[in-house]
Protein backbone atom coordinates (compact mmCIF):
# COMPACT_ATOMS: atom_id res chain seq x y z
CA UNK A 1 0.00 0.00 0.00
CA UNK A 2 2.82 2.36 0.92
CA UNK A 3 4.57 1.56 -2.37
CA UNK A 4 1.40 2.42 -4.32
CA UNK A 5 1.06 5.74 -2.51
CA UNK A 6 4.70 6.60 -3.27
CA UNK A 7 4.16 5.67 -6.93
CA UNK A 8 1.02 7.84 -7.09
CA UNK A 9 2.89 10.80 -5.65
CA UNK A 10 5.77 10.38 -8.12
CA UNK A 11 3.35 10.26 -11.07
CA UNK A 12 1.52 13.35 -9.76
CA UNK A 13 4.78 15.27 -9.47
CA UNK A 14 5.77 14.25 -12.99
CA UNK A 15 2.40 15.35 -14.38
CA UNK A 16 2.64 18.72 -12.63
CA UNK A 17 6.20 19.15 -13.85
CA UNK A 18 5.22 18.31 -17.46
CA UNK A 19 2.29 20.70 -17.24
CA UNK A 20 4.57 23.47 -16.02
CA UNK A 21 7.00 22.86 -18.89
CA UNK A 22 4.14 23.04 -21.40
CA UNK A 23 2.87 26.40 -20.15
CA UNK A 24 4.90 29.60 -20.06
CA UNK A 25 3.67 32.80 -18.42
CA UNK A 26 5.28 36.02 -19.68
CA UNK A 27 4.64 39.13 -17.60
CA UNK A 28 3.96 42.55 -19.12
CA UNK A 29 7.38 43.81 -18.03
CA UNK A 30 9.27 41.14 -19.98
CA UNK A 31 12.04 42.79 -22.00
CA UNK A 32 11.22 40.70 -25.09
CA UNK A 33 7.77 42.26 -25.50
CA UNK A 34 7.80 45.10 -28.02
CA UNK A 35 5.50 48.04 -27.27
CA UNK A 36 4.73 50.74 -29.82
CA UNK A 37 2.93 54.01 -29.13
CA UNK A 38 2.46 56.09 -26.00
CA UNK A 39 1.89 53.28 -23.53
CA UNK A 40 1.82 53.64 -19.75
CA UNK A 41 4.62 51.41 -18.42
CA UNK A 42 4.60 52.77 -14.87
CA UNK A 43 2.90 49.68 -13.42
CA UNK A 44 5.14 46.58 -13.43
CA UNK A 45 2.09 44.29 -13.26
CA UNK A 46 0.21 45.69 -16.25
CA UNK A 47 0.68 48.27 -19.00
CA UNK A 48 -2.09 50.64 -20.09
CA UNK A 49 -3.10 51.17 -23.71
CA UNK A 50 -5.07 54.32 -24.58
CA UNK A 51 -3.96 55.90 -27.86
CA UNK A 52 -5.09 54.72 -31.28
CA UNK A 53 -2.53 52.52 -33.00
CA UNK A 54 -0.78 51.43 -29.82
CA UNK A 55 0.46 47.87 -30.16
CA UNK A 56 2.06 44.91 -28.41
CA UNK A 57 4.24 42.36 -30.20
CA UNK A 58 6.15 39.23 -29.20
CA UNK A 59 8.18 36.59 -31.03
CA UNK A 60 7.78 33.06 -29.68
CA UNK A 61 7.55 29.32 -30.23
CA UNK A 62 4.57 27.31 -29.08
CA UNK A 63 1.31 25.71 -30.15
CA UNK A 64 -0.97 28.44 -28.79
CA UNK A 65 -0.81 31.86 -27.19
CA UNK A 66 -3.24 33.89 -25.07
CA UNK A 67 -3.17 37.42 -23.67
CA UNK A 68 -4.30 38.42 -20.18
CA UNK A 69 -6.36 41.62 -20.55
CA UNK A 70 -8.89 43.80 -18.78
CA UNK A 71 -10.76 46.63 -20.49
CA UNK A 72 -12.17 49.68 -18.76
CA UNK A 73 -15.41 49.82 -20.77
CA UNK A 74 -15.65 46.68 -22.90
CA UNK A 75 -15.93 48.92 -25.96
CA UNK A 76 -12.40 48.63 -27.31
CA UNK A 77 -11.35 46.59 -30.31
CA UNK A 78 -7.96 45.26 -31.35
CA UNK A 79 -6.59 43.71 -34.50
CA UNK A 80 -4.69 40.50 -33.79
CA UNK A 81 -2.04 39.93 -36.44
CA UNK A 82 -0.48 36.48 -36.61
CA UNK A 83 2.86 36.06 -38.39
CA UNK A 84 2.25 39.38 -40.17
CA UNK A 85 -0.61 37.78 -42.07
CA UNK A 86 -3.75 36.35 -40.48
CA UNK A 87 -6.05 38.83 -38.79
CA UNK A 88 -9.04 38.78 -36.48
CA UNK A 89 -10.71 41.33 -34.20
CA UNK A 90 -10.51 41.03 -30.41
CA UNK A 91 -12.83 42.76 -27.94
CA UNK A 92 -11.40 42.49 -24.39
CA UNK A 93 -13.83 42.00 -21.52
CA UNK A 94 -14.19 44.28 -18.52
CA UNK A 95 -13.03 41.51 -16.20
CA UNK A 96 -9.43 40.34 -16.14
CA UNK A 97 -9.16 37.17 -18.21
CA UNK A 98 -7.14 35.33 -20.83
CA UNK A 99 -8.12 35.73 -24.49
CA UNK A 100 -6.94 33.09 -26.96
CA UNK A 101 -5.02 34.75 -29.78
CA UNK A 102 -3.81 31.76 -31.81
CA UNK A 103 -3.87 27.96 -31.57
CA UNK A 104 -2.75 24.87 -33.50
CA UNK A 105 0.37 26.70 -34.59
CA UNK A 106 3.10 24.87 -36.47
CA UNK A 107 6.50 24.22 -34.92
CA UNK A 108 9.00 27.03 -35.27
CA UNK A 109 9.03 30.80 -34.70
CA UNK A 110 5.88 32.91 -34.70
CA UNK A 111 4.96 36.55 -34.15
CA UNK A 112 1.79 37.92 -32.60
CA UNK A 113 0.77 41.58 -32.59
CA UNK A 114 -2.18 43.22 -30.80
CA UNK A 115 -3.02 46.58 -32.42
CA UNK A 116 -5.51 49.07 -30.95
CA UNK A 117 -8.20 50.07 -33.45
CA UNK A 118 -10.22 52.36 -31.20
CA UNK A 119 -9.78 55.83 -29.70
CA UNK A 120 -8.87 56.79 -26.17
CA UNK A 121 -12.37 57.98 -25.31
CA UNK A 122 -13.36 54.29 -25.18
CA UNK A 123 -11.23 53.85 -22.07
CA UNK A 124 -7.98 52.12 -21.17
CA UNK A 125 -7.08 48.48 -21.77
CA UNK A 126 -4.73 46.86 -19.26
CA UNK A 127 -2.36 44.18 -20.56
CA UNK A 128 -0.87 41.80 -17.98
CA UNK A 129 1.08 39.43 -20.20
CA UNK A 130 0.99 36.35 -22.40
CA UNK A 131 0.52 32.63 -21.81
CA UNK A 132 2.13 30.24 -24.30
CA UNK A 133 1.38 26.51 -24.36
CA UNK A 134 3.24 23.42 -25.64
CA UNK A 135 7.01 23.64 -26.12
CA UNK A 136 6.75 27.30 -25.22
CA UNK A 137 9.68 29.61 -25.74
CA UNK A 138 10.07 33.38 -25.93
CA UNK A 139 12.33 34.56 -28.75
CA UNK A 140 14.42 37.70 -28.84
CA UNK A 141 12.68 40.97 -29.55
CA UNK A 142 12.91 42.19 -33.14
CA UNK A 143 15.59 44.75 -33.92
CA UNK A 144 14.40 48.37 -33.78
CA UNK A 145 13.20 49.68 -37.11
CA UNK A 146 15.44 52.23 -38.79
CA UNK A 147 12.59 54.65 -39.43
CA UNK A 148 10.14 56.25 -37.01
CA UNK A 149 7.04 58.24 -37.91
CA UNK A 150 4.48 60.08 -35.79
CA UNK A 151 1.05 61.51 -36.62
CA UNK A 152 -1.09 64.20 -34.99
CA UNK A 153 -4.66 64.28 -36.20
CA UNK A 154 -8.41 64.13 -35.73
CA UNK A 155 -11.10 61.61 -36.74
CA UNK A 156 -9.58 61.23 -40.20
CA UNK A 157 -6.32 60.02 -38.68
CA UNK A 158 -8.12 57.99 -36.01
CA UNK A 159 -10.12 56.07 -38.63
CA UNK A 160 -13.60 56.99 -37.41
CA UNK A 161 -16.29 55.17 -39.46
CA UNK A 162 -13.67 53.95 -41.91
CA UNK A 163 -15.32 50.51 -42.03
CA UNK A 164 -18.92 51.74 -42.13
CA UNK A 165 -19.78 50.51 -45.61
CA UNK A 166 -23.32 51.89 -45.31
CA UNK A 167 -22.12 55.46 -45.77
CA UNK A 168 -24.06 56.50 -42.64
CA UNK A 169 -20.82 57.65 -41.00
CA UNK A 170 -21.61 55.89 -37.72
CA UNK A 171 -19.27 56.62 -34.82
CA UNK A 172 -19.79 53.23 -33.16
CA UNK A 173 -16.39 51.85 -32.18
CA UNK A 174 -16.97 48.72 -34.26
CA UNK A 175 -16.49 50.83 -37.41
CA UNK A 176 -13.35 52.61 -36.21
CA UNK A 177 -10.05 51.09 -37.31
CA UNK A 178 -6.79 53.00 -37.02
CA UNK A 179 -5.01 50.12 -38.79
CA UNK A 180 -6.87 51.01 -42.01
CA UNK A 181 -5.97 54.72 -41.96
CA UNK A 182 -3.58 56.54 -44.25
CA UNK A 183 -1.34 57.01 -41.20
CA UNK A 184 -0.89 53.33 -40.34
CA UNK A 185 -0.70 52.36 -44.03
CA UNK A 186 2.07 54.90 -44.58
CA UNK A 187 4.00 53.59 -41.57
CA UNK A 188 3.76 50.00 -42.83
CA UNK A 189 4.80 51.02 -46.33
CA UNK A 190 8.05 52.47 -45.01
CA UNK A 191 8.47 49.69 -42.41
CA UNK A 192 8.58 52.43 -39.80
CA UNK A 193 7.78 52.43 -36.11
CA UNK A 194 4.46 54.16 -35.62
CA UNK A 195 2.98 56.51 -33.06
CA UNK A 196 -0.39 58.23 -33.42
CA UNK A 197 -1.77 61.08 -31.31
CA UNK A 198 -5.32 61.67 -32.46
CA UNK A 199 -8.90 62.27 -31.36
CA UNK A 200 -12.13 62.63 -33.27
CA UNK A 201 -13.48 66.17 -33.19
CA UNK A 202 -10.22 67.79 -32.10
CA UNK A 203 -8.75 70.97 -33.52
CA UNK A 204 -5.89 73.36 -32.94
CA UNK A 205 -7.95 76.41 -31.90
CA UNK A 206 -11.30 74.81 -31.04
CA UNK A 207 -12.82 71.31 -30.81
CA UNK A 208 -16.26 69.77 -30.54
CA UNK A 209 -15.20 68.72 -27.03
CA UNK A 210 -13.34 70.70 -24.35
CA UNK A 211 -9.78 69.62 -25.27
CA UNK A 212 -7.79 70.99 -28.21
CA UNK A 213 -4.64 69.36 -29.56
CA UNK A 214 -2.25 71.85 -27.88
CA UNK A 215 -3.81 70.69 -24.57
CA UNK A 216 -3.06 66.98 -25.04
CA UNK A 217 -0.23 66.58 -27.54
CA UNK A 218 2.37 66.27 -24.77
CA UNK A 219 0.45 63.87 -22.51
CA UNK A 220 1.11 60.22 -21.80
CA UNK A 221 -2.45 59.63 -20.59
CA UNK A 222 -4.83 61.70 -22.72
CA UNK A 223 -7.32 62.40 -19.92
CA UNK A 224 -4.72 63.32 -17.28
CA UNK A 225 -3.30 66.85 -17.52
CA UNK A 226 -0.53 65.93 -15.04
CA UNK A 227 0.65 62.95 -17.08
CA UNK A 228 3.56 64.27 -19.13
CA UNK A 229 4.96 62.36 -22.09
CA UNK A 230 8.75 62.01 -22.19
CA UNK A 231 9.57 63.02 -25.77
CA UNK A 232 13.06 61.51 -25.48
CA UNK A 233 11.48 58.02 -25.52
CA UNK A 234 10.49 58.33 -29.17
CA UNK A 235 12.38 60.37 -31.74
CA UNK A 236 10.53 60.30 -35.08
CA UNK A 237 12.31 61.00 -38.34
CA UNK A 238 9.06 62.26 -39.83
CA UNK A 239 6.10 63.97 -38.12
CA UNK A 240 2.80 64.42 -39.97
CA UNK A 241 0.22 66.92 -38.72
CA UNK A 242 -3.27 66.65 -40.22
CA UNK A 243 -5.33 69.14 -38.23
CA UNK A 244 -7.63 72.15 -38.80
CA UNK A 245 -10.58 70.22 -40.30
CA UNK A 246 -12.73 70.66 -37.19
CA UNK A 247 -11.64 74.28 -36.82
CA UNK A 248 -13.05 74.99 -40.31
CA UNK A 249 -16.54 74.11 -39.12
CA UNK A 250 -16.51 75.39 -35.56
CA UNK A 251 -15.26 78.92 -36.29
CA UNK A 252 -18.54 79.41 -38.13
CA UNK A 253 -20.71 78.29 -35.20
CA UNK A 254 -20.75 81.28 -32.82
CA UNK A 255 -23.43 79.73 -30.60
CA UNK A 256 -21.55 76.50 -29.96
CA UNK A 257 -20.32 76.26 -26.33
CA UNK A 258 -16.76 75.54 -27.40
CA UNK A 259 -16.72 78.55 -29.75
CA UNK A 260 -17.88 80.77 -26.89
CA UNK A 261 -15.32 79.27 -24.50
CA UNK A 262 -12.42 79.74 -26.92
CA UNK A 263 -13.37 82.94 -28.77
CA UNK A 264 -16.10 84.67 -26.81
CA UNK A 265 -18.36 86.58 -29.19
CA UNK A 266 -15.71 87.32 -31.81
CA UNK A 267 -14.96 85.08 -34.79
CA UNK A 268 -11.18 84.46 -35.00
CA UNK A 269 -9.50 86.22 -37.89
CA UNK A 270 -6.89 84.90 -40.31
CA UNK A 271 -3.94 86.16 -38.27
CA UNK A 272 -5.21 84.40 -35.14
CA UNK A 273 -5.61 81.07 -36.95
CA UNK A 274 -2.25 81.27 -38.69
CA UNK A 275 -0.47 82.16 -35.46
CA UNK A 276 -2.15 79.32 -33.53
CA UNK A 277 -1.07 76.78 -36.15
CA UNK A 278 2.42 78.25 -36.29
CA UNK A 279 2.80 78.04 -32.51
CA UNK A 280 1.73 74.41 -32.46
CA UNK A 281 4.29 73.44 -35.10
CA UNK A 282 6.95 75.46 -33.28
CA UNK A 283 6.16 73.47 -30.14
CA UNK A 284 6.69 70.20 -31.99
CA UNK A 285 9.94 71.51 -33.44
CA UNK A 286 11.20 72.28 -29.93
CA UNK A 287 10.74 68.61 -29.03
CA UNK A 288 12.05 67.27 -32.35
CA UNK A 289 14.94 69.48 -33.54
CA UNK A 290 15.93 67.27 -36.48
CA UNK A 291 12.62 65.75 -37.65
CA UNK A 292 11.02 66.47 -40.99
CA UNK A 293 7.56 67.90 -40.24
CA UNK A 294 4.79 67.62 -42.83
CA UNK A 295 1.86 69.98 -42.36
CA UNK A 296 -1.08 68.37 -44.10
CA UNK A 297 -4.80 68.67 -44.68
CA UNK A 298 -7.37 66.40 -46.31
CA UNK A 299 -9.18 64.64 -47.66
CA UNK A 300 -12.38 66.21 -46.30
CA UNK A 301 -13.66 69.68 -47.17
CA UNK A 302 -10.76 71.63 -45.64
CA UNK A 303 -9.08 71.00 -49.00
CA UNK A 304 -12.07 71.49 -51.29
CA UNK A 305 -11.64 74.02 -54.11
CA UNK A 306 -11.85 77.56 -52.78
CA UNK A 307 -11.05 76.64 -49.16
CA UNK A 308 -8.90 79.22 -47.36
CA UNK A 309 -7.45 76.75 -44.90
CA UNK A 310 -4.58 75.32 -46.97
CA UNK A 311 -3.47 78.93 -47.38
CA UNK A 312 -3.46 79.44 -43.61
CA UNK A 313 -1.22 76.40 -43.22
CA UNK A 314 1.11 77.60 -45.98
CA UNK A 315 1.44 81.04 -44.39
CA UNK A 316 2.15 79.53 -40.96
CA UNK A 317 4.86 77.31 -42.44
CA UNK A 318 6.38 80.23 -44.35
CA UNK A 319 6.52 82.25 -41.13
CA UNK A 320 8.51 79.48 -39.44
CA UNK A 321 11.35 79.81 -41.98
CA UNK A 322 12.29 76.16 -41.39
CA UNK A 323 13.50 74.23 -44.44
CA UNK A 324 12.50 70.93 -42.84
CA UNK A 325 8.86 71.88 -42.41
CA UNK A 326 6.76 71.06 -45.48
CA UNK A 327 3.16 71.33 -46.63
CA UNK A 328 1.26 68.56 -48.37
CA UNK A 329 -2.48 68.55 -48.97
CA UNK A 330 -4.34 65.35 -49.77
CA UNK A 331 -6.77 65.74 -52.69
CA UNK A 332 -10.34 66.57 -51.69
CA UNK A 333 -12.76 63.67 -52.05
CA UNK A 334 -16.36 64.85 -52.11
CA UNK A 335 -18.38 62.93 -49.55
CA UNK A 336 -20.83 63.47 -46.71
CA UNK A 337 -18.95 60.96 -44.56
CA UNK A 338 -15.48 60.36 -43.18
CA UNK A 339 -12.96 58.71 -45.51
CA UNK A 340 -13.71 55.05 -46.15
CA UNK A 341 -11.15 52.29 -46.65
CA UNK A 342 -10.47 53.17 -50.30
CA UNK A 343 -10.27 56.90 -49.60
CA UNK A 344 -7.83 56.27 -46.76
CA UNK A 345 -5.72 54.24 -49.18
CA UNK A 346 -5.83 57.12 -51.66
CA UNK A 347 -4.61 59.48 -48.94
CA UNK A 348 -1.81 57.07 -48.06
CA UNK A 349 -0.77 56.86 -51.71
CA UNK A 350 -0.61 60.65 -51.89
CA UNK A 351 1.41 60.99 -48.69
CA UNK A 352 3.75 58.12 -49.54
CA UNK A 353 4.56 59.65 -52.92
CA UNK A 354 5.26 63.00 -51.29
CA UNK A 355 7.59 61.49 -48.69
CA UNK A 356 9.40 59.35 -51.25
CA UNK A 357 10.08 62.33 -53.51
CA UNK A 358 10.79 64.93 -50.83
CA UNK A 359 12.36 63.43 -47.72
CA UNK A 360 15.57 61.43 -47.42
CA UNK A 361 15.20 59.33 -44.31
Amino acid sequence: MTSLRILFLLVSVLLIDCSAKNELIIGASNADIKYMGRIDLSNSEAVGLNWSGSSIKINFEGESISALLRDETGDNYYNVIIDNDSLFILRPETKKQYHLLASNLSKGPHTIEIFRRTEWDRGQTDFYGFKINENAKVLAISSPKKRKIEFYGDSITAGLAVEDASGKDRSDSTFTNNYATYAAITARHFDAEYQCICKSGIGITVSWDPLIMPDIYDRLLPTDSTSNWDFSLYRPNVVVVNLFQNDTWLVNLPNHPEFIKRFGDKTPDEDFLINAYQQFIAGLRAHYPTASIICSLGSMDATKPGSLWPGYVQKAVANLKDENVYTHFMPYEESTAHPNVQQQQNMADSLIQFIETTIDW
